[in-house]
């Protein structure tokens, strides 16, 4: 079956665990999710942060330039990640 759509993110406040949903899918599984929240670091629910832990996956939150960079930084050292970003 086809994974469902994940419900378009156009603040921070759209990140949840239904939205992040997709990169739980991949395969192979990422170890390090990262997250641009725009211009600045925002805080994201705990509860969410808690949910992909669970599901073996480390979340880093970033202002979107500073994700970009750390992205660049794990891809090259061959981590394997995944980067959710928000335009700032």
């Amino acid at each position: 079956s086809t994974p469902a759509v994940s419900p378009q993110v156009g603040s921070h406040r759209d990140i949840s665990h239904e939205s992040l949903s997709l990169f739980r899918l991949l395969e192979p599984q990422i170890e390090i999710l990262v997250l641009g929240t725009g211009d600045k670091v925002e805080r994201l629910h705990p509860a969410t942060l808690k949910q992909m832990r669970e599901c073996g996956i480390a979340v880093e939150v970033q202002d979107t330039a500073n994700a970009c960079a750390t992205f660049n930084f794990l891809m090259n050292e061959r981590r394997i990640v995944a980067a959710g970003l928000i335009p700032p």
